[in-house]
């Protein structure tokens, strides 16, 4: 068994097929020049007694090295999500490394390789990243750590961490990235809007420090008074108002756009958007539809609430089927009886498929207050801005062309029946989803 591990952990470095080739070059030329024979002898055997001896001083420490592969608890989808490797070096000398990491079949990359040197009994890290497009499971393969003593003859092979897991959650990473900025008061450095709220629906909470970007209107000259610096009062809403994000996820959601499909991107943005909403006080709710309800998931504003919305986003799981949303404004009706917020993501390729929803969607904005999310196809802007030069060309444009203002001819059409649009392109989704929702609250619509 351990001539088996040996055989299988030992590799010989390209230098052994370089001296081979010399050898073999030697060889041939000696049937011309018989004083390259022995040369050539003696080459074979000083090159035997040198991979001996490399062999030795490679396999005489039993455990050479450690590494490990230090996995999150879970990824953010469409970001870039760090993985650590930790090497440990016990040897008693610098070694040279290769790293080989199998990672999961889902990143389609054949070609990882690390490489470097660890000086004797130190201890190196390694950050690479990966960027998922797809939620669920992925499985890590083996670590494979090929290691080199300085004259680099033959190379072992070291294996850790076999069989790990990684669950790719909506992203998260986005989120904390808004939900940061929203606290920050810094909106408007990623195009969110700062919005001044019209009316009186606000009660006061509390009296703080002022920090840039704080309303000056709200100073309270007592208390700054008082205390020599700048404070402020602190206002909260009167109440919690209901807002429900709704995803299709039928077939018109499968379009991808840099490797992501619009579903995961309607699936992030609910992420980051319900996060705003919660930290607003109010109460956020789930629907997600196709030929049928898949989830419903009833507002809240309790502090485990963004939790429940994560996991359902992350099992949401489709066969891309029609929509039906006579069902959903059946479910809509049946179940949510407080007048609320609504938000749907789905998208209209033509203004056909919009007018055979249009009638559940006005139903919808009878009692709600209905916003319909939809997507402009970025991939049509190649087309129109390029010029065509031949009749093929010219056709295609008049068609991309009309298929853009299609989309906006959508939105008038929505608008004329009271129902709130937001055309967007999908890597904008979550800044335009949230600007509306800010708009909505700060006009006091709903």
């Amino acid at each position: 068994m351990r001539i088996i591990r040996f055989i299988k952990s030992l590799y010989l470095g390209t230098r052994v097929y370089y001296a081979v080739a010399i050898l073999i070059l030697l060889f041939l030329i000696s049937y011309w020049v018989h004083l390259f024979f022995p040369i050539a002898l003696i080459g074979i055997w000083l090159l035997l007694l040198i991979i001996l001896f490399d062999c030795v001083t490679l396999y005489r420490t039993a455990e050479g090295i450690t590494a490990t592969r230090n996995l999150p608890e879970k990824f953010s989808n469409s970001d870039l999500n760090e993985v650590p490797l930790y090497i440990q070096n016990k040897y008693g000398f610098k070694i040279y490394y290769e790293i080989i990491d199998e990672i999961p079949i889902q990143f389609q990359k054949r070609d990882f390789l690390k490489s470097g040197s660890i000086e004797s009994k130190d201890r190196v890290a390694i950050n690479y990243t990966l960027r998922p497009v797809d939620r669920g499971v992925y499985n890590f393969g083996n670590l494979n750590i090929y290691v080199h003593s300085p004259l680099q003859i033959i190379k072992r092979r070291y294996t850790f961490n076999n069989g790990q897991t990684v669950k790719v959650y909506p992203s998260f990473i986005q989120m904390k990235k808004y939900a940061f900025l929203a606290i920050d008061n810094k909106l408007t450095q990623f195009g969110l809007k700062k919005i001044r709220r019209i009316g009186h629906t606000m009660e006061f909470e509390q009296i703080k420090d002022y920090v840039t970007g704080d309303d000056v209107r709200t100073i309270n000259w007592k208390a700054t008074a008082k205390r020599g610096s700048l404070m402020i009062n602190q206002f909260q809403d009167e109440k919690s108002q209901p807002v429900y994000s709704i995803i299709d996820a039928s077939r018109v959601m499968k379009m991808p756009f840099n490797g992501l499909t619009l579903l995961d991107y309607a699936i992030n943005s609910t992420l980051a958007f319900s996060n705003i909403a919660l930290k607003k006080n109010d109460k956020t709710g789930l629907i997600t539809f196709s030929n049928s309800i898949q989830n419903h998931l009833a507002a809240s504003n309790k502090k485990t609430h963004l939790n429940i919305i994560l996991e359902i986003l992350y099992a949401i799981n489709t066969e891309f089927l029609d929509s039906d949303f006579g069902r959903l404004y059946a479910e809509v009706k049946r179940k949510i009886t407080h007048r609320s917020l609504l938000l749907l993501y789905t998208n209209f390729e033509h203004i056909s498929s919009l007018h055979r929803q249009l009638p559940y969607l006005k139903g919808l904005s009878k009692k709600h207050v209905l916003v319909v999310i939809f997507f402009e196809n970025t991939e049509l802007d190649t087309l129109i801005k390029k010029k065509a030069a031949s009749t093929p060309e010219i056709y295609h444009k008049t068609i991309a062309q009309k298929m853009e203002y299609d989309k906006k001819l959508m939105v008038k059409e929505l608008e004329k029946h009271g129902i709130q649009a937001v055309l967007t392109r999908p890597e904008d989704l979550s800044v335009n989803t949230i600007n509306k929702y800010l708009e909505i609250k700060a006009r006091g619509i709903l």
